[in-house]
């Protein structure tokens, strides 16, 4: 297991579903142990839309958004950044003409880099669920840079049950 000092990344995809809303779950059971004081802490995540070699799957409509978001539970369409199990979500959004693409837009709504100590987690399955409004990506993945840490007992399973 890596030491509290070491930096290290975690990668995760989830795939399109057309205009519906697809959820992966993240194991996170190698890094999380709440009963044995050992949680996550999120310093930067990074997206990516759609494969490295071509953003969009097809034509695209006069708007189209592409939007994820990673949570601490499991959900059934994206939710509000007030949902207590959001952890980062954002949005890539398209605007065209009838001839060319004239705006294009990706942002994050809240991220771990907001904070200034990152975002800790003490649950052993995160989820990264994606939805758009036309099928113009393929996919959507993350990179998350994280580090181990060390809580008291009773700190590691109040937090992990805040986030269930």
């Amino acid at each position: 297991m890596a030491r509290s000092t070491d930096s290290f990344f975690i990668r995760a995809t989830t795939l399109t579903n057309g205009k519906t809303y697809n959820e992966s779950a993240i194991d996170l059971g190698a890094y999380v142990d709440a009963l044995g004081k050992s949680v996550l802490r999120i310093h930067n995540i990074s997206v990516q839309y759609g494969d490295p070699m071509g953003a969009y799957a097809g034509a695209i409509e006069s708007s189209t958004q592409s939007a994820f978001q990673l949570t601490t539970q499991s959900q059934t369409a994206l939710v509000a950044i007030s949902n207590r199990s959001v952890i980062a979500s954002g949005s890539l959004a398209v605007g065209t003409s009838a001839t060319n693409v004239q705006m294009l837009n990706d942002g994050l709504d809240v991220s771990p880099q907001d904070w200034s100590e990152g975002y800790l987690v003490a649950v052993e399955q995160l989820y990264l669920g994606v939805d758009q409004s036309y099928d113009h990506v393929s996919q959507i993945s993350i990179v998350l840079e994280c580090t181990v840490e060390t809580m008291t007992q009773a700190a590691a399973m109040a937090l992990a049950l805040s986030q269930q």
